[in-house]
């Protein structure tokens, strides 16, 4: 293992890797319940925005640029701690919702459950 990797692994140097297309995965989990609201995706401007505003901010693969969680909605995403994980290309961001979190205006994104092959509501 090369030294840089020995550093980003197990060292105290905050080293993001971003994949081939310049993203990383971002996971906001509610600061107080712990459930997981949402998973999108980081570039390095969304990463500098979020640290910056202390708001979350995403790259859109969709619309292809930055943005800001809540900026049509006004349901914000408060982040009060970053974690990164070992090799860095993934962050849980530990958050104070204002409001739901998923556009469809369940309280997270993760509100249905498989059984079989049908999806069913748990929220």
């Amino acid at each position: 293992m090369s030294a840089g990797n020995i550093e980003r692994e197990s060292g105290s140097t905050f080293m993001p890797r971003f994949d081939a297309q310049g993203l990383l995965t971002a996971i906001a989990v509610d600061s107080e319940s712990r459930e997981i609201l949402m998973v999108a995706f980081m570039d390095a401007q969304a990463l500098d925005k979020t640290r910056e505003t202390g708001l979350a901010h995403f790259h859109s693969r969709s619309r292809g640029r930055l943005w800001l969680k809540g900026e049509t909605s006004g349901h914000f995403l408060r982040v009060q701690e970053i974690r990164v994980d070992c090799d860095q290309d993934a962050l849980v961001m530990l958050c104070k919702p204002e409001g739901p979190a998923c556009h469809t205006g369940a309280r997270s994104c993760f509100y249905r459950k498989l059984e079989g092959d049908a999806l069913q509501r748990v929220d």
